[in-house]
């Protein structure tokens, strides 16, 4: 593994490279809001086992990346010329690569396969959330994510404020310890607070018609609703039914996420890496 700082039109961004040290990367991986680059595949190595170069970064204000001027300069369209940059730092011109995004991450691959389809070979898109329209409206439990990150002992109050209460008891524990590891991996809180109140304002596509000029084969990773309610499963299927080349997969009733499980997610990213060669 090697570590990258990767200049674009907005922070520098922090990353790692993976899989062989010679080569373009094929694959390139995404983390949701409020996470890190380590929870893209969850730490798996088996990109690099079979001789896959992979990159994954932080995201603007996120992780050891830079924060930007506030929370107007994290839109979508922020986030995807942030992309942009990468692609280009790691890839020679005219390659393409398979993008593998989480939440956010998906919501900003899908954003960049719209504006540069020519460069997007495949897409795994893992708990997607995002469906235009008035249920995005209501922000204030992101805005209650963002406060508890501005005030005292905020990993421990974001925690509080993530409503775990309305997970499974069996499951509550485990998501609250993921939380405090992901929220302790940030260089700035504040920043992360600045990306909570911006990334929700913004919208990575218009209609959700406007999946179906996406032509390149996807999958879609959903989650049930009793364990991710934030990331219902309808809308992985919405957005299943609306991309051209596009199945879902989803766990076993009962079953731990799919989305928790690195292996599986890097998996699929090769699966559409064969696909493409």
């Amino acid at each position: 593994m090697s570590e990258l700082a990767i200049t674009g039109p907005g922070p520098t961004l922090s990353a790692t490279r993976g899989g062989p040290e010679e080569g373009a990367a094929r694959v390139v991986m995404l983390h949701g809001l409020t996470a890190t680059r380590h929870y893209t595949v969850m730490g798996s190595r088996h990109l690099d086992r079979r001789g896959i170069v992979n990159v994954a970064y932080d995201a603007r204000g996120h992780g050891h990346s830079g924060r930007a001027a506030g929370p107007g300069e994290y839109t979508y369209p922020d986030l995807a010329a942030d992309l942009q940059a990468v692609v280009e730092a790691v890839t020679a011109p005219q390659d393409q690569v398979v993008l593998l995004g989480i939440s956010m991450g998906a919501h900003t691959a899908v954003r960049y396969a719209l504006d540069h389809p020519q460069r997007v070979a495949g897409l795994v898109l893992i708990t997607p959330a995002h469906l235009p329209g008035p249920q995005s409206q209501d922000r204030s439990a992101w805005h209650a994510l963002a406060a508890s990150l501005r005030g005292p002992d905020p990993i421990e109050a974001f925690v509080v404020a993530s409503g775990l209460e309305t997970l499974p008891e069996a499951f509550r524990e485990q998501v609250a310890m993921a939380i405090r590891q992901r929220i302790g991996r940030h260089d700035d809180l504040s920043a992360v607070a600045d990306a909570l109140e911006g990334v929700p304002a913004s919208s990575p596509f218009d209609a959700i018609e406007d999946l179906q000029s996406i032509t390149a084969p996807s999958i879609v990773v959903g989650s049930r609703d009793e364990v991710d309610p934030s990331h219902p499963l309808a809308v992985a299927q919405r957005w299943t039914d609306a991309l051209p080349d596009a199945r879902l997969e989803v766990e076993e009733a009962g079953k731990s996420p799919l989305a928790w499980q690195g292996g599986r997610l890097a998996r699929f990213a090769e699966e559409l890496v064969a696909n493409g060669t």
